[in-house]
């Protein structure tokens, strides 16, 4: 993987070049003091990933993930900082790690295979169109941490107001989102809208009776409107008959 370091600190760009050196799957490409120039070694499009300090003059490096490269590609990103008060905005920006100063090359590392992972990843994916990758969970923010909810954990979720709560076997989130916006991140044949205010997964149900879902201990309504296409989605051709 080609990588560039965006840090002012020349002690830092030191230190994390030496790291990269030594490691055989990376390749130094070049290095900027700042987002504005480092915009320039973006601007090929080969850079696969990118260590970015985020305290820096004219432009922070939070500030410019969110603004996005005018270059090409965006690459992988790994945070290099002294400042643990930025984790948040980082992983929302879903960067692959968060290192903190000073970085022992254990912990970089660590980091540095996670981005080979998901490099390797994104290649196969763009080998292979039509084959999306399948993932496990999600992240929400629930007041000031983000959540990590697995696909096959959620029961079912529930709509009040302008805000929407996750229902798991073992806790209740509760998210500043529209159902509209949350069904659109789900998949879309494991989770089934059957009322105005409710999705459920359809893994998880366990009887259905009447115009009522079960899962685990809860009960959902089906609402006339969606019952239709609902009941066509759960049950498709499961229903055992007798012959």
């Amino acid at each position: 993987m080609k990588a560039i370091i965006v840090d002012d600190e020349p002690v830092a760009r030191k230190v994390i070049g030496e790291y990269i050196e030594d490691i055989d799957y990376l390749e130094l490409a070049g290095m900027a003091e700042n987002p504005l120039k480092a915009d320039v070694l973006l601007a090929g499009g080969d850079i696969d990933l990118m260590f970015m300090d985020i305290n820096m003059p004219k432009m922070s490096g939070i500030a410019f993930l969110r603004a996005g490269s005018a270059g090409g590609r965006q690459p992988l990103v790994i945070i290099t900082t002294a400042y643990a008060e930025y984790a948040l905005d980082g992983f929302e920006l879903d960067v692959v790690d968060y290192l903190l100063k000073p970085i022992s090359f254990e912990r970089f590392l660590k980091a540095c295979h996670k981005a080979l992972l998901k490099h390797s990843q994104g290649m196969t994916d763009r080998h292979a169109p039509g084959e999306p990758t399948k993932e496990e969970h999600f992240f929400v923010k629930c007041g000031d941490a983000l959540e990590k909810v697995g696909y096959g954990e959620l029961l079912y979720i529930e709509a009040m107001m302008n805000y929407i709560v996750l229902h798991t076997a073992g806790r209740k989130l509760i998210v500043y989102l529209t159902l509209k916006s949350m069904l659109a991140r789900l998949p879309a044949e494991q989770f089934i809208q059957v009322h105005k205010s409710f999705v459920v997964n359809r893994e998880m149900i366990s009887s259905i009776m009447g115009n009522t879902i079960r899962l685990g201990p809860a009960v959902i309504p089906v609402s006339q409107h969606y019952q239709e296409a609902a009941m066509r989605a759960i049950v498709k051709d499961r229903v055992v008959k007798r012959n």
